[in-house]
Protein backbone atom coordinates (compact mmCIF):
# COMPACT_ATOMS: atom_id res chain seq x y z
CA UNK A 1 0.00 0.00 0.00
CA UNK A 2 1.09 3.42 -0.74
CA UNK A 3 1.26 6.50 1.69
CA UNK A 4 -0.07 9.54 0.55
CA UNK A 5 -0.74 11.69 3.14
CA UNK A 6 -0.75 15.50 2.95
CA UNK A 7 -0.90 16.08 6.93
CA UNK A 8 2.84 15.80 7.07
CA UNK A 9 3.65 18.15 4.53
CA UNK A 10 5.25 21.39 4.89
CA UNK A 11 5.43 24.76 3.08
CA UNK A 12 7.92 27.34 4.20
CA UNK A 13 7.47 31.09 2.38
CA UNK A 14 10.32 34.04 2.69
CA UNK A 15 10.15 37.33 1.22
CA UNK A 16 13.45 39.26 0.33
CA UNK A 17 13.68 42.57 2.05
CA UNK A 18 10.79 41.49 4.67
CA UNK A 19 11.43 37.80 5.94
CA UNK A 20 14.71 36.62 4.94
CA UNK A 21 13.98 33.59 6.92
CA UNK A 22 11.55 31.43 5.37
CA UNK A 23 8.25 30.77 7.62
CA UNK A 24 6.18 27.95 7.98
CA UNK A 25 2.63 28.31 7.07
CA UNK A 26 0.15 26.60 9.16
CA UNK A 27 -3.71 26.27 9.38
CA UNK A 28 -4.46 25.33 6.34
CA UNK A 29 -8.25 24.80 5.22
CA UNK A 30 -9.63 21.75 5.96
CA UNK A 31 -9.66 20.94 2.23
CA UNK A 32 -7.86 22.54 0.44
CA UNK A 33 -4.10 23.39 1.91
CA UNK A 34 -1.98 24.49 -1.76
CA UNK A 35 -2.32 23.89 -5.18
CA UNK A 36 -0.09 24.09 -7.60
CA UNK A 37 -1.64 24.87 -11.09
CA UNK A 38 -1.09 23.38 -14.62
CA UNK A 39 1.65 24.84 -16.22
CA UNK A 40 1.04 25.72 -20.10
CA UNK A 41 4.56 26.19 -21.51
CA UNK A 42 4.31 25.36 -25.11
CA UNK A 43 2.94 27.58 -28.61
CA UNK A 44 1.47 24.30 -30.35
CA UNK A 45 0.20 25.46 -34.30
CA UNK A 46 -0.97 22.78 -36.73
CA UNK A 47 -0.68 23.75 -40.01
CA UNK A 48 -3.10 23.03 -42.76
CA UNK A 49 -0.61 20.15 -44.67
CA UNK A 50 -1.41 18.56 -40.77
CA UNK A 51 2.02 19.67 -39.91
CA UNK A 52 2.46 20.17 -36.02
CA UNK A 53 4.79 22.61 -35.03
CA UNK A 54 5.62 23.46 -31.00
CA UNK A 55 7.89 25.84 -29.36
CA UNK A 56 8.97 26.09 -25.77
CA UNK A 57 7.44 29.67 -24.13
CA UNK A 58 8.51 30.24 -20.30
CA UNK A 59 5.53 30.30 -18.25
CA UNK A 60 4.69 31.25 -14.44
CA UNK A 61 3.90 28.79 -11.91
CA UNK A 62 0.97 29.44 -9.90
CA UNK A 63 0.40 28.33 -6.11
CA UNK A 64 -2.64 28.68 -4.27
CA UNK A 65 -2.66 28.89 -0.60
CA UNK A 66 -5.49 28.02 1.33
CA UNK A 67 -6.01 29.15 4.97
CA UNK A 68 -8.15 28.98 7.73
CA UNK A 69 -10.01 32.29 8.92
CA UNK A 70 -8.06 31.51 12.37
CA UNK A 71 -4.78 30.81 10.87
CA UNK A 72 -1.58 32.58 12.54
CA UNK A 73 -0.35 32.34 8.91
CA UNK A 74 -2.95 35.00 7.53
CA UNK A 75 -0.77 37.72 9.22
CA UNK A 76 2.17 36.38 6.94
CA UNK A 77 0.21 37.66 3.76
CA UNK A 78 -1.37 40.47 5.55
CA UNK A 79 2.12 41.80 6.15
CA UNK A 80 3.42 40.67 2.36
CA UNK A 81 0.59 42.86 1.33
CA UNK A 82 0.29 46.04 3.35
CA UNK A 83 4.52 46.18 2.92
CA UNK A 84 4.16 46.16 -0.94
CA UNK A 85 1.19 48.83 -0.58
CA UNK A 86 3.48 51.32 1.30
CA UNK A 87 6.57 50.68 -0.76
CA UNK A 88 4.51 50.58 -4.04
CA UNK A 89 6.46 47.90 -4.86
CA UNK A 90 6.50 43.78 -5.28
CA UNK A 91 8.25 41.97 -2.79
CA UNK A 92 9.86 39.08 -3.69
CA UNK A 93 9.31 35.32 -2.35
CA UNK A 94 10.87 32.21 -2.29
CA UNK A 95 9.91 28.46 -0.99
CA UNK A 96 10.27 24.50 0.00
CA UNK A 97 7.35 22.38 -0.24
CA UNK A 98 8.29 19.05 1.06
CA UNK A 99 5.93 15.97 0.87
CA UNK A 100 7.78 13.48 3.14
CA UNK A 101 5.21 10.57 2.03
CA UNK A 102 6.17 10.74 -1.35
CA UNK A 103 9.60 11.85 -0.46
CA UNK A 104 9.75 14.96 -2.75
CA UNK A 105 11.00 18.66 -1.54
CA UNK A 106 10.26 21.70 -4.05
CA UNK A 107 12.18 24.93 -4.59
CA UNK A 108 10.21 27.73 -5.30
CA UNK A 109 11.78 30.85 -6.66
CA UNK A 110 11.02 34.31 -7.14
CA UNK A 111 7.47 35.07 -6.11
CA UNK A 112 5.17 37.59 -6.17
CA UNK A 113 1.82 37.66 -4.36
CA UNK A 114 -0.64 38.26 -7.50
CA UNK A 115 -3.83 37.50 -5.52
CA UNK A 116 -4.75 38.62 -2.17
CA UNK A 117 -8.38 38.02 -0.05
CA UNK A 118 -7.86 41.04 2.47
CA UNK A 119 -10.61 39.45 4.48
CA UNK A 120 -12.54 35.91 5.92
CA UNK A 121 -16.05 35.81 4.02
CA UNK A 122 -18.73 35.51 6.83
CA UNK A 123 -21.24 33.00 6.31
CA UNK A 124 -22.33 30.68 8.80
CA UNK A 125 -18.84 30.49 9.91
CA UNK A 126 -15.67 32.59 8.96
CA UNK A 127 -14.59 31.01 5.30
CA UNK A 128 -10.71 29.77 4.64
CA UNK A 129 -8.78 32.77 2.77
CA UNK A 130 -7.01 32.30 -0.29
CA UNK A 131 -3.85 33.89 -1.35
CA UNK A 132 -2.10 32.88 -4.94
CA UNK A 133 1.62 33.03 -5.27
CA UNK A 134 2.90 33.46 -9.11
CA UNK A 135 6.68 31.90 -9.07
CA UNK A 136 8.99 31.88 -11.67
CA UNK A 137 10.51 28.28 -11.14
CA UNK A 138 9.17 25.12 -9.24
CA UNK A 139 11.52 22.41 -8.99
CA UNK A 140 11.58 19.29 -7.14
CA UNK A 141 13.83 16.71 -6.28
CA UNK A 142 13.75 13.54 -4.00
CA UNK A 143 14.62 13.75 -0.39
Amino acid sequence: MADITSANSTLLIGISGLFTVPQQLQGFSADDAYEMAAVDNKEISLGVDGVLSAGWIPAVKVLSVTLQADSASNTFFETWFASEEAARTPYFGFGVITQPSINRIYTLTNGVLKNYTPLAQAAKTLRPRKFEIHFQTVLGAPT
